[in-house]
């Protein structure tokens, strides 16, 4: 049996530092988790945390930069799916956000999170929260203009509000709310623009 500190000893302090930040910002907030539990549960402790990131606040930043990464990876993967078929990838969008929608260990989108625990312009986090949103309205944007929709910004825009509220009603209410209806919807509104 290989003990968990012979795992950790052959992951290097870094990347262990991101995994346990991302396990713990994304359950349990951001405020809520300090360095020390972070150091903790990555196997190390506080000052090679700040040896590889200078503050908290720059290792927030460096999650959600890994969480950006992640995201356009799920853009890459409709394109491969459904090559040259932009309304195929528009409808596969809808069900790859249904699965972390429905997902009953979803805290929501963790970037969303972080938006409404990061309120300040200044925090090194606020930029990669805004490019992060921006880049993926600005990608649905671009998806819904090469499956023709007559008014792509608009469609691209409910959608994407679908999406951050159907995470806030499953968060609020459960799979049972509102939250269940995403793809019905999302179809919907595709189905309407598409006519």
């Amino acid at each position: 049996m290989i003990q968990t500190t012979q795992i950790a000893e052959k992951i290097p302090p870094r990347e262990r530092i991101l995994a346990a930040a991302t396990e713990l910002f994304y359950q349990h907030g951001i405020r809520a988790v300090g360095v020390e539990a972070i150091a903790e549960a990555a196997e190390t402790n506080k000052m090679t945390l700040y040896r590889h990131f200078a503050s908290k606040d720059e290792l927030v930043a460096e999650y959600l930069r890994g969480l950006w990464s992640e995201k356009g990876r799920v853009w890459e993967k409709l394109e491969s799916d459904h090559p040259g078929d932009p309304r195929a990838q528009l409808f596969g969008w809808l069900q790859v956000a249904a699965v972390h929608v429905s997902d009953p260990k979803s805290r929501g989108c963790a970037i969303a999170n972080a938006a409404v625990e990061i309120p300040e312009k200044d925090h090194p986090a606020r930029k990669v929260i805004e490019d992060c949103k921006k880049e993926s309205r600005e990608k649905l944007v671009a998806l819904c203009r090469r499956a023709k929709i007559a008014e792509p910004e608009l469609l691209a825009d409910q959608l994407f509000m679908l999406l951050e509220g159907a995470f806030v009603c499953r968060q609020s209410i459960g799979n049972a709310g509102p939250a269940c209806q995403f793809v019905r919807a999302g179809q919907a509104l595709i189905n309407a623009s598409t006519r």
